[in-house]
């Protein structure tokens, strides 16, 4: 990804962010928030009403982070209410671009080259990461934010009116839960496994190694009893937590050095992760030729010779097993 200064290229994030050896995640930068009212949002300034038509997502089909915002989206039914660009999956010296590859479709809105450009439309001089996902406002011309926590959330709430099957996936008795699992799954498995793949000390390395392991010990152990993390019914949790368990095989295992265990050696989080891929409208979600172009191609210093493995062969399609849980 693209680190900007002013409104000018400065060079890649990884590079920045690792000089002290170990992995830190930049915080997003735009945080407003789209509302039914267009009242301000927890963050933010006000003046984002939903209405259909006006909201378009940038993503990438290989980013886990933007991989949530299509799974919501899909959940929601919100499909012809907010309108979708995907960047192609090679990530190259200017970060996130439109080339026009299979599966990419170039920017529709406002004919960009490069993701960055989309940050500079909206403030000329930004400085920071140019990331995906980001929602663009097509009305004010502007980004309304590119912290997919945040955005999975704005579709989840304030979109319910144009849905087409509305659902809540953080009811309110199960609020406090949701977040606290949240919270552990991402320091220690959503970004364990950057933390891991691109730790630049033996030390660092085998710190985030050891933690998402014992995370996805605890987490298998946990599925033993109950169908979805908190029960019958998947959550925000859940959707949180399947992007990264998708790309571990075909990815992370070889790719981020975390190897200890696949998810096909879980017992319980390989069935749950089954049982995920195939709720409706989720396989329409995921493009694995995606994933593994973008890790294997985009990150150099990871794998010099840029070759694409062609497994592993994946079983998502197979019964997952679970129905009897609750």
């Amino acid at each position: 990804m693209s680190l900007m200064q002013a409104g000018r290229l400065e060079g890649d994030w990884y590079e920045n962010v690792t000089r002290d050896k170990a992995f830190r995640r930049t915080e997003s930068t735009f945080r407003n928030w789209v509302t039914p009212d267009g009242s301000p949002g927890p963050t933010g300034e006000g003046g984002f009403r939903a209405e259909p038509g006006r909201y378009h997502l940038y993503v990438s089909l290989a980013c886990p982070w933007a991989h949530r915002t299509l799974i919501v989206r899909a959940l929601e039914g919100l499909e012809e209410v907010i309108s979708v660009d995907v960047v192609n999956p090679y990530m190259g010296p200017e970060g996130w671009n439109f080339e026009r590859v299979p599966g990419a479709t170039g920017d529709t809105v406002n004919g960009a080259r490069f993701l960055h450009e989309i940050y500079t439309r909206a403030e000329p001089d930004f400085s920071g990461i140019v990331t995906v996902p980001v929602l663009w406002d097509r009305q004010q011309g502007t980004i309304v934010n590119n912290e997919s926590s945040e955005i999975i959330r704005m579709l989840d709430t304030a979109f319910d009116a144009f849905a087409r099957h509305p659902v809540d996936l953080r009811p309110a008795p199960l609020r406090a839960e949701i977040d606290a699992l949240n919270a552990v799954i991402y320091d220690d498995v959503n970004n364990g496994v950057y933390k891991a793949g691109f730790a630049r000390d033996q030390r660092a390395y085998e710190a985030a190694f050891d933690a998402l392991f014992a995370r996805l010990d605890e987490l298998d152990a946990r599925l033993a009893t109950r169908r979805f993390l908190l029960g019958g019914e998947p959550t925000e949790a859940d959707w949180r937590l399947f992007p990264t368990l998708l790309r571990f095989d075909p990815v992370y295992v070889g790719h981020f050095k975390c190897n200890l265990r696949r998810i096909a050696d879980y017992p319980h989080l390989s069935g749950y992760l089954r049982d995920l891929y195939q709720w409706p409208g989720i396989a329409d979600t995921v493009n694995l030729e995606h994933i593994k172009i973008h890790y294997f191609t985009s990150h150099p210093a990871l794998n010099p010779s840029g070759i694409v493995p062609k497994g592993p062969a994946l079983d998502l399609d197979s019964p997952p097993g679970r129905a009897h849980l609750s």
